[in-house]
């Protein structure tokens, strides 16, 4: 019943930037933590930044300092600031959603990052 769509992906030189969002539809009320994972090829799922209701943040060491995470409400989005892109940052990157102590994921959209 919850649809998580992320877009923004897409090719992009070292050093540039982008901006991804993800959109929450269906039967919702209230959303816990939104966060953004990431997962390149041959490599584990990690956590790239997280965000609650009220605002308060995370992210993972490898991002810090270059990403931002913020969201709003009232839109069921969240969005990821990336900056810096470097290489190492090209993976699919997945929107989540916690609602209800239930995780929900969205489709997944590329990010290549080129040298």
């Amino acid at each position: 019943q919850v649809q998580l769509v992320e877009s923004g992906g897409g090719l992009v030189q070292a050093g540039g930037s982008l901006r991804l969002s993800c959109a929450a539809s269906g039967s919702i009320f209230a959303i816990n933590t939104m966060g953004w994972y990431r997962q390149a090829p041959g490599k584990q799922r990690e956590l790239v930044a997280a965000i609650t209701s009220g605002g308060s943040t995370n992210y993972g060491d490898s991002v810090k300092g270059r990403f931002a995470i913020s969201r709003d409400n009232a839109k069921n989005t969240v969005y990821l600031q990336m900056n810096s892109l470097k290489p190492e940052d090209t993976a699919v990157y997945y929107c989540n959603a916690e609602i209800k102590v239930r995780m929900y994921w969205g489709q997944g959209t590329q990010v290549t990052v080129s040298s």
